[in-house]
């Protein structure tokens, strides 16, 4: 399923062809502008793919609009290493986290907000599936960029054995978020958009709260290694991303842990 274009009144997607077990349908680039300004967004140029990168320059240029900068979700390849070559492509900087995909751009902090011809863009730091991770609200929208921390369809995988607990603290503050600002949209990275935010948000933490449960069942069933515990608690997993499910399985255990909830003898 395409989405390109869909998105909010200030967000469109152009949507790069990198279909997979980890992106879904491919990398949604979304391009962000103020209603009659000239000035645009760019956020997750995606990976590097010139065919795509031109795509998105051109659709900006049809709009008669022109790149003032490009954000970055966070560094994994598929979201950060266009940006080198969208950024000669359009003379924009590239601003991010993690100061290795930034080019020619500065960091990006926990609640400043950007603007760009009469458009607002609040940071909102949400470690978990990367430590640089972050979150992007268009607040006159009632919308979210989520980038990885939430996609359109299943669930993200944690980048880190300890990335569990920040992803947590992450989800429950972007649930109060979509509470406090009513926001209506969530716009992820990967899949369709989302239109139940606050449900969506409620799964999330469900689920991953079940999993936790599932894993310390597993271990106090006599699950030893991870790989043991991946096959109790995965056993329908694709071989594709087997080593995804054995990335949540360690961050879970070091989580179970770190909460003193592990069996004696057991180590996270």
């Amino acid at each position: 399923m395409r989405i390109d274009g869909s998105g909010t009144l200030r967000a469109s997607c152009v949507l790069c062809p990198n279909p997979g077990p980890m992106t879904l349908e491919g990398t949604n680039t979304w391009i962000l502008r103020e209603p009659g300004a000239r000035g645009v967004v760019v956020v997750d140029p995606g990976p590097h793919d010139e065919r795509h990168l031109e795509r998105v320059a051109r659709t900006v240029q049809e709009q008669g609009a022109q790149v003032l900068m490009t954000l970055l979700t966070h560094r994994h390849p598929d979201h950060a290493e266009g940006g080198r070559y969208f950024s000669e492509l359009t003379g924009a900087p590239v601003h991010a986290v993690d100061p290795a995909v930034r080019v020619g751009g500065r960091g990006l902090s926990d609640g400043e907000v950007l603007e760009a011809d009469g458009l607002e863009v609040r940071v909102i730091a949400t470690p978990g599936h990367t430590d640089d991770s972050v979150c992007l609200m268009v607040e006159a929208d009632g919308a979210i960029l989520t980038g990885d921390t939430i996609l359109g369809r299943g669930t993200t995988v944690i980048d880190g054995d300890d990335g569990l607990a920040p992803y947590m603290k992450s989800l429950y503050r972007l649930r109060d978020l979509v509470r406090e600002y009513d926001v209506r949209t969530l716009l992820p990275a990967h899949g369709p958009v989302l239109t139940s935010p606050a449900e969506t948000l409620d799964s999330y933490i469900d689920h991953r709260e079940s999993r936790l449960a599932q894993v310390l069942e597993a271990v106090r069933a006599g699950a030893t290694g991870v790989e043991e515990i991946v096959d109790r608690v995965y056993p329908d997993v694709d071989e594709q991303i087997r080593f995804a499910a054995a990335s949540s399985v360690r961050a879970q255990l070091r989580y179970l842990s770190v909460r003193g909830e592990l069996p004696e003898g057991v180590e996270g």
